[in-house]
């Protein structure tokens, strides 16, 4: 199996780049990993460039190339940059990584034991609710038969109350509710993926994820919005039926502002 030469982890700036624009954007390293379903160690050798920890050739470039496109940032023009330091894959590593085991992360372990419990209460309580419907039909269709003389007397209508009127003293003001802010509502279309972070009233958190290209969302809520978009130039956003430009918003491929 060949060894890396020392030219293959000589610095290229891509990791201090990643390792900027993931800061930009508020992430942590577990953020990204889980993101990316990479272990945080896979994370930390992009940013550090330290090709030699991670998987051969493809493998490697697969993960620079989809942590690029989680920050925003151009992935062909990383890559081009790095360009032959990602070692080939070796034909006499093909049995190692074959037996490799695949780097799951212990959120992702802690993930899968979350749904499956949920699975099991779930097909529980559809169980219970089935056979307990099927008891109460059985109960309703069986006839009951009462003896006349067995049956109790209806009994006497209740007295009817007067209600006195009374004349008002003075008119009253009812207090009127002040009217709650009307939501407002934010359409965005991506060209390309792209991270994007909505916040709204109270820092209430409304969405944060990757968003693949060619998608739209559109999210509700009490202004004022704060927005952190990334690979913006490829994004377009619409609040209250206006286009908003995100130009004069943009450093380093992020764009971050607030709407009223």
């Amino acid at each position: 199996m060949t060894e890396p030469t020392g030219a293959l982890t000589q610095p290229t700036g891509v990791g201090a780049e990643l390792a900027r624009a993931r800061q930009s954007l508020g992430l942590s390293v577990a953020q990204v990993a889980q993101q990316l379903k990479l272990a945080p160690r896979q994370v930390e050798a992009l940013e550090a460039e330290a090709w030699e920890r991670l998987p051969a050739g493809p493998f490697a470039r697969g993960m620079l190339r989809s942590y690029a496109r989680v920050l925003g940032l151009d992935a062909e023009a990383l890559l081009a940059r790095v360009g032959e330091r990602l070692r080939a894959a070796d034909p006499t590593d093909a049995p190692l990584l074959a037996r490799r085991a695949i780097p799951f992360t212990d959120g992702t372990r802690r993930l899968n034991l979350v749904y499956g419990a949920l699975y099991v209460a779930v097909h529980a309580t559809i169980a219970f609710v089935a056979l307990e419907w099927r008891a109460e039909r059985a109960r309703a269709a069986r006839p009951t038969f009462v003896p006349a003389a067995a049956q109790a007397p209806a009994p006497p209508p209740p007295p009817r109350l007067e209600l006195a009127s009374v004349a008002p003293t003075g008119a009253t003001e009812t207090p009127v509710a002040e009217a709650a802010p009307a939501a407002r509502r934010l359409v965005l279309r991506f060209e390309r993926d792209a991270w994007v972070e909505i916040r709204g009233a109270g820092d209430r958190l409304l969405m944060s994820q990757l968003n693949p290209a060619g998608s739209e969302r559109a999210v509700e809520g009490e202004p004022p919005f704060r927005l952190v978009i990334g690979n913006a130039r490829h994004v377009r956003l619409i609040y209250e039926g206006a286009p908003v430009d995100l130009a004069p918003h943009i450093k380093v491929e992020v764009a971050r502002l607030t709407l009223p």
